[in-house]
């Protein structure tokens, strides 16, 4: 008999030891760890997990927010906006009898910088950049893990760190914004070369884009391919060959490289991508029609509609789609990266978006070009004006409209105080064509801030293209040595 009661009692327990809640871990989301820098001026979110319906008390500078877990585990609080800190702070996050205190947290400008490879180029590579690391003051960084999941995660790889990003484009823009503002300045790294703009979309958007989702049906039907990356996840150490697959897929790199980052409080997100959307003309059109639905959908992801986008145009290149009617580099004719400019100056339909003018730069013959401080400085004076107010000029020329005056076209531009060319020269890139679409170089002259154009072989011009070619010569610019921006007012199709 005893021993039958002491089994009776030992089933009891085990019973109730089964019908007691699951004990969760405290963990609050990736992005905060000791030396965080928190965005100023908004809302900040902070999150995480805990036990199942237990109270959670979030501190820092002053504040005290409470909440409760829900039935599964996940909390969530919003501390009010805080000004800008240079000091050192602690941030505790506490449950039951579990904490977790992250210090040395400072309040600042928090941008994400992504994209593929132009993004992901090194510091150490671009002397000019490099050369900054000695005087760089109040920059902190978050680099993440480069890797691929099939679903969408909630946490990644990385830690807060006290140095410049790795990022070339992301170290410069960072330095530049630094200088203008009385604030840290921290920069969240997740870039992966070869990665199309595909890689980087939540799966939902197969409902806006018929595009990708023909790339979604198809991703999930190859099932050599699918077991190619199961097996390449599991691996410690992947080989490039490996590393180029993962990366040139779609979806998976989103769900494992910017999901877990939302609803992390920042300015905005500084995009440098492109290139590997750039194999076609087709594909270049389409790429205007995927960053208006991409954008809108990490705004959502966020909950800010004003999540501000900052596009870096493609440079000058020298390569030309199989299809092009021409391989000349000068070309307004060719199937080249105009088109591609064309579709992410397109994102300015979208309010809180500015594009890079990188007209002036590049390489015609590599793809990875070396003037990257450029392109960091840009950003930041974009950053400047239009995300924190300051009344400065951000931009080069750019096209307001075009007058048909006889066999004369006269091109008027904003933000052209000052318009000039940076050798004294006559403005050059400037093409002109009637009904026929051949086009011709056109004769041109500065006239206050319009450029004056004609051609003796044209005696009704009708159309301008400036600076509409693969690696174009180009020299307009305003009093702030801005380049003017590329474009077209025909409507030819490619």
């Amino acid at each position: 008999m005893k021993a039958r009661a002491l089994k009776f009692l030992l089933g009891l327990l085990a019973a109730a030891i089964i019908s007691l809640p699951a004990q969760a871990e405290l963990t609050v989301a990736s992005l905060f760890t000791d030396h965080a820098v928190l965005q100023r001026d908004m809302p900040v979110p902070v999150w995480g997990t805990a036990d199942s319906e237990a109270s959670v008390t979030v501190k820092f500078g002053g504040q005290k927010k409470e909440t409760k877990a829900d039935v599964d585990g996940r909390w969530s609080v919003t501390l009010d906006p805080i000004s800008a800190s240079f000091e050192s702070r602690t941030l505790t996050v506490r449950s039951g009898d579990e904490a977790q205190q992250f210090d040395d947290v400072l309040v600042g400008e928090v941008w994400i910088c992504s994209g593929q490879s132009n993004m992901a180029t090194t510091t150490n590579s671009i002397p000019k950049v490099k050369a900054l690391a000695p005087n760089a003051k109040n920059i902190r960084s978050f680099y993440v893990t480069q890797t691929a999941a099939f679903e969408e995660q909630n946490s990644c790889a990385g830690s807060w760190v006290v140095v410049h990003p790795t990022s070339a484009v992301a170290f410069s823009f960072a330095y530049h914004l630094e200088q203008m503002v009385e604030a840290p300045v921290g920069i969240i790294q997740t870039a992966w070369g070869s990665s199309s703009i595909e890689g980087w979309m939540p799966r939902d958007l197969t409902q806006t884009l018929p595009h990708f989702d023909k790339i979604m049906k198809d991703f999930d039907a190859n099932d050599k391919d699918l077991q190619r990356i199961k097996s390449i996840l599991k691996q410690p150490k992947r080989d490039r060959r490996s590393e180029i697959f993962l990366r040139t897929r779609p979806n998976i790199v989103y769900n494992a490289m910017m999901h877990p980052l939302a609803p992390y409080a920042c300015r905005g997100v500084a995009w440098y991508q492109g290139e590997a959307n750039a194999n076609s003309i087709k594909d270049m059109k389409q790429y205007a029609d995927s960053l208006k639905e991409w954008i809108p959908r990490y705004r959502q992801q966020w909950g800010r509609d004003d999540l501000h986008f900052l596009i870096v145009m493609l440079p000058g290149f020298g390569k030309v789609p199989k299809s092009s009617p021409t391989k000349d580099i000068l070309s307004p004719a060719a199937h080249s990266w105009a088109w591609m400019r064309e579709s992410q100056l397109a994102a300015q339909d979208l309010p809180h978006t500015a594009v890079v003018n990188t007209i002036d730069l590049g390489d015609a013959k590599n793809i990875h070009p070396k003037d990257k401080l450029p392109v960091g400085q840009r950003l930041a004076l974009l950053a400047a004006r239009d995300t924190l107010g300051q009344s400065i000029e951000a931009s080069g020329p750019v096209m307001d409209k075009v007058e048909i005056q006889g066999q004369q076209v006269i091109v008027h531009f904003d933000h052209a105080v000052g318009l000039k060319t940076i050798d004294g020269k006559a403005p050059d890139a400037f093409w002109i064509t009637d009904e026929t679409a051949k086009w011709v170089t056109a004769k041109a002259e500065l006239k206050g801030q319009t450029v004056v154009l004609s051609s003796a072989e044209l005696s009704e011009p009708r159309y301008v293209r400036y600076a509409f070619a693969c690696k174009p010569n180009v020299n307009l610019v305003n009093n702030k040595n801005l380049p003017a921006y590329p474009f077209r007012t025909d409507s030819f199709k490619p």
